[in-house]
């Protein structure tokens, strides 16, 4: 896999990371021993970044990268390990107070069984907190050698501007695809200028651009999706139809649709790593394969015109699911 550097100073790592949520069972059951299989593929294919949070579970996708780090010494050293903490898990809440951070940081610490951190996130903004107050505790952390870089997560432009006068930060972590282009009014060019990294979650879409057609009607409960207005009728007949030809040109060039979707992103700039996320190792060697696709500029010429900027029907989060991640627009 090619690879690219974390930041301006950071690790250098697979150009396709693995966001690690689903080890927490948010789109539906998994295990230990299918998350593990996983981790073992991503050393495999060169997937080195690794993606966690507090939250992600909570705590259950850190303890089974943990338990796996713990058996597999030697994958520490090739593993980039990156966590998010500042979300208060229940009652469910943000906070970026100094203390809590800490008590977070340190908890992920003990659960992932490491002493440092390559990259620790604001997994959301606490606004009663000015973000310079919030990257002063988060530069004591790298003082300290706890973590190696700072990031940020659901973030606006202004308050990376804001947060860089303080201290440079390593990466930011927003939703990116073919149908969430919001970090192209402002945060992809801000990134490339400060020399940090757009870090793209979802860049599949939440699984929408797979082989697999989801039935949002045959979700689980639990499924994270079912709040997303995006997957409620009429907005996901409507965006299947577009969809559904980006899965046409995909499969005419011999590329999966996820493999595809994830090129399109890494295609957005070399400042970017997107960080699809799967619980099994089949998929997750689906995803690694985007590494191997160059698109040309004809390619990425059709594929805005089946899948224009704006293009999508619905939000992306409902009002709950919004909670404090920033809009900018």
């Amino acid at each position: 896999m090619k690879q690219r550097r974390l930041g301006q100073a950071g690790p250098v790592v697979g150009e396709v990371g693995l966001g690690a949520m689903s080890f927490g069972g948010i789109f539906g059951p998994t295990d230990m021993a299918t998350s593990h299989r996983a981790l073992d593929k991503a050393l495999d294919v060169g997937m080195t970044h690794i993606d966690t949070a507090l939250i992600y579970g909570p705590f259950t996708s850190e303890t089974i990268i943990g338990e796996y780090l713990a058996k597999n010494p030697a994958a520490r050293k090739a593993f980039s390990i990156a966590t998010k903490g500042g979300i208060v898990p229940n009652p469910r809440g943000v906070s970026n107070a100094a203390g809590f951070m800490r008590e977070c940081l340190e908890g992920s610490l003990k659960r992932l069984g490491v002493e440092r951190l390559d990259l620790y996130y604001v997994h959301r903004r606490d606004h009663t907190i000015p973000i310079e107050d919030v990257m002063g505790t988060m530069a004591q952390f790298v003082k300290e050698g706890k973590i190696g870089g700072i990031g940020l997560s659901e973030i606006s432009p202004a308050t990376l501007e804001r947060a860089a006068k303080v201290h440079p930060v390593a990466a930011v972590q927003n939703e990116y695809s073919l149908w969430t282009r919001l970090p192209e009014l402002g945060l992809l060019q801000l990134c490339k200028k400060l020399g940090t990294t757009l870090v793209a979650f979802s860049p599949v879409g939440r699984g929408v651009f797979s082989d697999v057609v989801i039935d949002p009607e045959k979700l689980p409960a639990s499924d994270f999706r079912k709040g997303i207005p995006r997957f409620k009728q009429p907005n996901y007949g409507l965006n299947m139809q577009r969809i559904e030809k980006f899965r046409a040109f995909a499969k005419a060039r011999g590329w999966t649709p996820a493999s595809l979707a994830i090129a399109w992103v890494l295609a957005q700039g070399e400042n970017i790593i997107p960080i699809p996320g799967t619980r099994t190792a089949e998929h997750l060697a689906d995803n690694a394969a985007a590494s191997a696709i160059k698109l040309s500029a004809k390619d990425l010429a059709e594929i805005e015109e089946i899948l224009p900027l704006g293009s999508a029907h619905g939000n992306r989060y409902s009002h709950e699911q919004q909670g404090a991640a920033e809009q900018y627009c």
